[in-house]
């Protein structure tokens, strides 16, 4: 995938591998419960550290934790819910006055450049293209 310059990352790291199963599962809990239910995937400030402080561990279990349970990284884990309720807004007549713009800030992309190479990675066509098609 060249447009958008997006790349796949491979491999897991080692530490990875040191985590016991029963951690495992009680932080992917508590990762998803924070992440979805709180809608915390909205907050662009909302980093990987501040949600291993809310969570009470440290940044490299969450992205662990992340890897082995939901197979991407914390950014990739974000943006697939920014992304399904980018989609969401899309196909909803009752937002269609809005700008890709306001819809990237409404799911909470820092900037448009971001939401447009996400939305791609996960749709693979543009948020207009998306639209469009919608319309069709």
């Amino acid at each position: 995938m060249t447009k958008y310059n997006l790349t796949e990352k491979k491999g897991q790291a080692a530490y990875c591998k040191h985590i016991r199963k029963e951690m495992i599962d009680k932080l992917s809990k508590k990762i998803k419960y924070i992440i979805v239910n709180k809608k915390k995937y909205k907050d662009k400030d909302f980093s990987a550290r501040q949600l291993a402080s809310d969570i009470g561990t440290n940044s490299r279990y969450v992205s662990a934790v992340i890897r082995i349970c939901f197979g991407c990284n914390y950014s990739e884990f974000v943006n697939k819910y920014r992304i399904e309720e980018a989609v969401s807004i899309l196909e909803n007549e009752k937002f269609d006055g809005l700008t890709m713009c306001d819809v990237s800030d409404l799911v909470g992309f820092a900037n448009r450049q971001s939401f447009y190479a996400a939305f791609f990675k996960f749709k693979g066509m543009s948020p207009c293209d998306y639209k469009k098609q919608r319309n069709r």
